[in-house]
């Protein structure tokens, strides 16, 4: 599911980036690497505040929705 569907305050598993290389390279650069963990920390209109390796990063919903997660606690 894109991150923009994540509940606030659920830790994700990121599974895969959608988009352009320098896009894709762009988020890698924010800390978005598959398998890493992200946190919704509010939602505002779309737009994210998230937790990625231990630092706030605000995202647009157009990149958000680029981030596709898994819930941590879901098997498979």
């Amino acid at each position: 599911m894109p991150l923009t569907m994540a509940q606030s305050g659920t830790s994700n598993t990121v599974c895969g980036i959608h988009g352009k290389d320098e896009t894709r390279r762009f988020l890698e650069s924010l800390g978005f690497v598959e398998g890493g963990l992200v946190t919704v920390i509010s939602e505002l209109g779309g737009n994210l505040i998230v937790n990625v390796k231990d630092t706030r990063v605000a995202l647009s919903k157009s990149m958000a929705n680029r981030i596709m997660v898994q819930s941590f606690f879901q098997e498979g």
